[in-house]
């Protein structure tokens, strides 16, 4: 269960980074990942996952989970994802269950 949640994670990461290109302040944290600029992707992201953006949300758990400009850190990432789920964002209702 854990590989698939794994395989999961990459193809939702790869698609929300590398996919379509998102509209507004989170153009910049994909521009930056794009890069490999995880550092700066992360200090984007963090100040609108904090303000409640269920994407920056579900990013910054992504990032956290894969260990991309950050140590890994599982607990960090059900807890990224779990506020995302909470305002009721698909993806995250799905991942955080597979990592708890």
């Amino acid at each position: 269960m854990l590989v698939c949640a794994r395989i999961f994670v990459s193809v939702l990461i790869f698609g929300l980074f590398l996919g379509p290109t998102f509209a507004g302040p989170l153009e910049d944290v994909n521009a930056a990942y794009q890069r490999g600029d995880y550092a700066t992707a992360l200090q984007l992201v963090r100040p609108l996952a904090e303000q409640g953006n269920t994407s920056a949300q579900v990013l910054l758990g992504g990032m956290y989970e894969k260990g991309l400009g950050i140590p890994q850190d599982y607990a960090q990432a059900v807890n990224w994802y779990r506020k995302a789920a909470n305002q009721g964002d698909a993806d995250a209702q799905f991942l955080t269950p597979l990592l708890v």
